[in-house]
């Protein structure tokens, strides 16, 4: 059932994501004025786990300009979705960086608010990448909780990018509060393939493995 779920959400997202890429051919209106920039991405992840049932998790993203509208599924927690929009705020030289405070609510298996932000920062060829929200459960607040995500990364090459990982997530249930590991991503035109390995030390040891598509 949540392979099918997620399947059914992959094909919207990439439904949507296809309309935004045509959409971006026509960047400028029938007055010349040049009109926001369109671009969309979506991300797959499997989790092959070790003590509990495999799952995946979907993640779609529309970016007009500024403007982010993002939605989730099994992220935030098994058989829920989520709904959420930002605004990014980017800038820098020597050291670049992206960060877009994000608001939404979960719903399907789990009812929450969420108020979150994603950022990144580079310099060189070494970059950090911060997923941090606060889903606030409506039904029942002892299940409020905190959720991270934290990448640290070096690019070699172009088209690979090797670092170390954790997160802090409800999804998985075991005994650590952080996980932790490695990661290795593979990029080849708009397409991201990527591993994650936590816990690699425990019995509670699982992968990621991700396939990403930009527009």
């Amino acid at each position: 059932m949540i392979r099918a779920a997620c399947a059914a959400v992959l094909a919207t997202f990439a439904m949507t994501a296809s309309a935004v890429a045509h959409g971006a051919d026509a960047a400028v209106d029938t007055d010349g004025a040049e009109s926001p920039k369109l671009s969309a991405s979506i991300t797959g992840s499997y989790y092959a786990m070790r003590d509990q049932p495999d799952f995946g998790v979907g993640v779609a993203a529309v970016n007009r300009g500024s403007l982010r509208f993002e939605a989730r599924h099994n992220y935030e927690a098994q058989g829920a979705t989520a709904a959420l929009i930002g605004w990014k705020l980017a800038g820098g030289e020597a050291v670049t960086y992206e960060i877009t405070p994000l608001a939404g609510v979960l719903f399907g298996s789990a009812h929450a608010g969420i108020a979150g932000v994603e950022a990144s920062f580079a310099y060189s060829s070494v970059d950090a990448y911060v997923e941090a929200e606060y889903v606030a459960d409506r039904e029942h607040h002892a299940d409020s909780y905190f959720y991270a995500w934290s990448e640290l990364g070096w690019r070699p090459v172009e088209w690979l990018r090797v670092g170390i990982v954790g997160q802090r997530t409800h999804v998985l249930r075991n005994d650590r509060e952080l996980q932790r590991g490695g990661f290795a991503q593979f990029t080849v035109a708009k397409v991201t393939l990527g591993i994650f390995v936590f816990n690699p030390d425990a019995a509670s040891r699982y992968t990621i493995a991700t396939v990403g598509l930009s527009f």
